[in-house]
């Protein structure tokens, strides 16, 4: 299994996995192009790709769906609440999946879990991909750290993990305080802080080796703060990254036996 963050912010999100059978994009937050362009960065053809799933409405992960999905004939997956949600912004669809949150979707060998989460867009869900003993999850837009998800990180190899915010950047930054109120509230995002807990307790009890800081804000959080956050994580022997918001992330390969990459 391989994979690659081509966004991962509030401005945006689409992140790539590929395994023997089959060739996923996970959310297509930027435009058509943008995404063309980073892919094509880390050797990713989007004309190959087999289907494009949809963890929620919100326009940071659907912008350029409609466009992937009619300019490389990829079907698109997703919720019945999602769909509902984003069919009158993306356009004409042509090749629609519905899926309900909780459910397993087969690609030949490859498993999708659906995971519904508590996030406050609708009907919304993250994904573990599971391929030859290899699980990788996308979990980010997540309200808050509710027990399936808990429950699943020590199931992992590597995750993407949201990352959103630093409480102290959140509390005395710019946003107004209902927009703090929703990031930090049950339906909005995981702080720093929450991440490396999660994190640290799986990885304590179970099998995740790779942690990609994930969905971080441009406003609320920095790369060196997340970090130093995940500090803790990389003391226990975890490999910690980031996923970067305005460059695709390096090419992860993930190997059974241990999520190595």
């Amino acid at each position: 299994m391989r994979t690659v963050a081509l966004a991962s912010g509030s401005n945006g999100n689409a992140i790539y996995v590929e395994t023997a059978d089959v060739r996923l994009l996970f959310d297509a937050g930027l435009s058509g192009k943008a995404l063309a362009v980073r892919a094509r960065a880390r050797g990713v053809d989007l004309s190959r790709l087999d289907a494009l799933l949809l963890s929620h409405n919100h326009a940071d992960h659907v912008a350029g769906a409609g466009v992937i999905h009619r300019r490389y004939g990829v079907p698109l997956r997703a919720s019945r609440g999602t769909y509902r949600a984003v069919r009158g912004r993306i356009g004409r669809v042509e090749a629609f999946h519905r899926f309900s949150a909780g459910s397993v979707l087969r690609y030949g060998g490859t498993l999708v879990h659906t995971l519904p989460t508590p996030h406050d867009g609708r009907d919304g869900v993250a994904f573990v991909v599971e391929e030859a003993g290899v699980r990788l999850g996308i979990l980010t837009d997540l309200g808050h750290p509710f027990p399936a998800l808990a429950d699943v990180l020590p199931t992992l190899d590597a995750a993407y993990l949201e990352a959103n915010y630093d409480e102290e950047m959140l509390e005395f930054g710019p946003y107004p305080r209902n927009l703090k109120e929703r990031i930090r509230g049950p339906g909005g995002h995981l702080s720093n802080a929450e991440c490396a807990a999660l994190a640290s307790a799986a990885a304590a009890g179970g099998r995740l080796r790779v942690v990609v800081l994930s969905h971080l804000s441009g406003e609320n959080n920095d790369p060196g703060t997340a970090l130093a956050a995940a500090a803790p994580l990389r003391a226990a022997g975890l490999d910690v990254r980031v996923a970067p918001r305005h460059a695709p992330s390096d090419l992860l390969d993930l190997e059974s036996g241990g999520g190595r990459p």
